[in-house]
């Protein structure tokens, strides 16, 4: 058996981790983040027979039976992580239509997964179910776009015009664009599936003065897609108060989005023959 210290989904977990905390975005124990990961790379580091203990999720995911997770602990600091992978991290495998995690390697102190972790195998689900190469799902609290909640609009279509004018990259980056949920009780299983819901359409979901959540098909394209919103949001927050005397308008983001072969979603972009931007 392999040393699970060193597989490559382990190694680059802690380094994306670490990188989100150095960036500001897991104050305390606040974020967590879990990765989908093939049963055939599991095996090859832990004993999938030897389950050392059951933990409950408190709800169902049936589609998610027998699938494999690499999750962040509950009060876990981000800060710590690199440190002690084994205590603050987790492998964890569905069973019983997702009521039960079976926990095969870490959380050493006798902890379990964050308390996020009904919205993750959500959104997980979710995320599924439109894009089968989906493989994790990231929450972190980036300052600019918890900031950004406070100010402006949250309709989804404005929010996203607004990052999209922020940044040449960002309707490239995310045409999908930034679905908004108004603030809710975190850690509970409705907040998961409101979360759950929009991120079927729009891999970022901005949970309004809280933070983010985000999916992608792997780590660097999902800390890419919040760190491109983050920056959008940033600029924002900078110049919002100044008068506006430039703008990427909506026929430049169209080229954009030609010349990358990207799809900006339908409605958000003004129709070619209006002149608003």
């Amino acid at each position: 058996m392999k040393n699970i210290l060193e597989a490559p989904s382990l190694i680059e977990m802690v380094r994306t981790i670490t990188n989100m905390y150095a960036h500001g975005w897991d104050e305390r124990n606040g974020g967590n983040i879990s990765v989908l990961l093939d049963e055939a790379k599991v095996s090859e580091y832990v004993d999938v027979n030897a389950v050392i203990r059951d933990i409950p999720t408190g709800f169902e995911a049936p589609s998610l039976e027998g699938k494999y997770f690499l999750v962040t602990g509950a009060g876990k600091y981000f800060k710590n992580v690199r440190y002690d992978p084994a205590c603050n991290l987790g492998l964890v495998r569905l069973a019983g239509g997702g009521r039960t995690a079976q926990l095969l390697w870490g959380f050493t102190g006798g902890d379990r997964f964050t308390s996020e972790f009904p919205a993750h195998m959500m959104s997980h689900a979710a995320r599924l179910s439109v894009d089968p190469a989906s493989r994790v799902v990231m929450h972190c609290h980036p300052a600019n776009l918890l900031a950004m909640t406070y100010v402006h609009d949250l309709d989804e279509r404005a929010f996203t015009r607004t990052l999209w004018r922020m940044c040449t990259e960002c309707v490239v980056v995310f045409p999908d664009g930034v679905n908004v949920l108004p603030w809710m009780l975190c850690g509970t299983n409705k907040i998961g599936e409101a979360t759950a819901e929009r991120i079927k359409t729009a891999r970022l979901v901005v949970w309004a003065q809280h933070g983010i959540y985000g999916a992608g098909r792997d780590l660097d394209e999902t800390f890419g897609l919040i760190e491109t919103a983050e920056k959008a949001a940033e600029i924002y927050m900078k110049t919002a108060h100044l008068p506006r005397i430039n703008t990427i308008t909506d026929d430049q983001m169209r080229r954009l989005a030609e010349h990358f072969k990207v799809t900006p979603r339908e409605g958000f972009l003004e129709n070619k023959s209006s002149s608003a931007v």
